[in-house]
């Protein structure tokens, strides 16, 4: 039997029933963003008190005032093995969105130093948000208060009498270390402690002649008049002015190469995920970290540790990782780091 249901009735009928339906869709809650569902593991490939700590620490701390993450962040130091520890539990934490890495130039140097089987291409790049400065340290009792009265002090001398203290073996400090050797023709005993805080301890005991320390390394011992900033390796001063010592901010360091010594060095501060996470897990991550380096405590610990603000994403980070690793892979063959394969 024929439908005698005029045809335009029959879609009128219809119309009420798909409102109904179009307004039960736009009321469905859009698909929730990812962010983490467990507490968050950062693991710094180094040992307690050092650069790459305290920065974790910071930005824990800057989290949990915010509250920019609804789950906890925890500290893990793994800096057996000069960070291998902490690189090689990273890679194997495939999948894990709930584990971070801080990362600094040992994600070149251990890899190239030991053949070590881990390569940042292995790990999901979130975002750098640093760049870290290293600095020429003294004690403050000794007579040479330039760099040039102290590289004449260590050339005078016979090799090996001056010991220059350092976080590891064949890694940013050591690699500092030798380019002074040859820049400046001098000969240093290197001793390699588990971080900076310790090579800042081993400076103000006498133990060692000097250090190359990033800032945060010896802000303490610096402003308690204990060491002696001799120069940064860096192509410009710092610009941060406020005073730290009683008479000196960051910015009244001159560089190594207007001091003479024509070495520059700075090291990334970074974060990474481990492999087969997603882009959405990493954008979380990004946007966390924008989040706490807007905070004004940000600001001021970027000022009181001398850090350089550079916060780079996606291509722009990849693109630096791979020139930096080129000039890392050039520092190593050159200082006789680089291990036989």
């Amino acid at each position: 039997m024929k439908n005698l249901i005029p045809k335009f009735l029959r879609s009128a009928s219809l119309l009420p029933l798909s409102l109904a339906m179009a307004g039960a869709m736009a009321a469905l809650p859009a698909q929730a963003a990812w962010e983490p569902t467990k507490p968050v593991e950062v693991v710094v490939p180094a040992g307690a008190g050092g650069a790459s700590d305290q920065m974790a620490r910071t930005i824990q701390g800057i989290i949990v005032k915010h509250q920019l993450m609804k789950q906890p962040m925890l500290i893990l130091n793994m800096g057996g093995a000069s960070g291998a520890e902490g690189q090689m539990d990273v890679k194997g934490a495939k999948g894990n969105p709930h584990k971070l890495m801080v990362a600094f130039s040992a994600i070149y140097t251990l890899p190239i130093a030991v053949n070590l089987p881990f390569n940042w291409r292995d790990l999901n790049p979130v975002a750098m948000i640093a760049l870290d400065e290293f600095v020429l340290w003294d004690n403050a009792e000794t007579p040479y208060k330039t760099t040039q009265q102290y590289l004449a002090a260590v050339k005078a001398a016979p090799p090996g009498t001056f010991k220059m203290g350092g976080t590891g073996s064949k890694r940013e400090d050591q690699i500092i270390t030798v380019a002074i050797e040859k820049s400046a023709g001098v000969k240093f005993s290197y001793i390699p402690y588990t971080s900076g805080g310790q090579a800042a301890t081993q400076l103000v005991g006498k133990h060692i002649d000097s250090n190359v320390n990033n800032p945060s390394e010896n802000i303490a011992q610096w402003r308690a008049g204990q060491v002696r900033a001799l120069c940064v390796f860096s192509d410009h001063r710092m610009a941060f002015k406020d005073k730290i010592t009683t008479d000196q901010s960051w910015a009244d360091i001159p560089t190594c190469k207007e001091s003479g010594l024509d070495v520059q060095y700075q090291m990334l501060r970074a974060f990474f995920l481990p492999p087969d996470t997603t882009k959405e897990q990493a954008a979380y991550y990004t946007d966390l970290l924008k989040k706490v380096t807007d905070t004004p405590e940000w600001k001021s610990y970027l000022s009181k540790q001398a850090l350089k603000e550079t916060f780079l994403t996606g291509t722009d980070f990849t693109k630096f990782l791979e020139k930096d690793e080129a000039f890392h892979t050039k520092l190593m063959n050159e200082a006789g780091f680089a291990a036989k394969k």
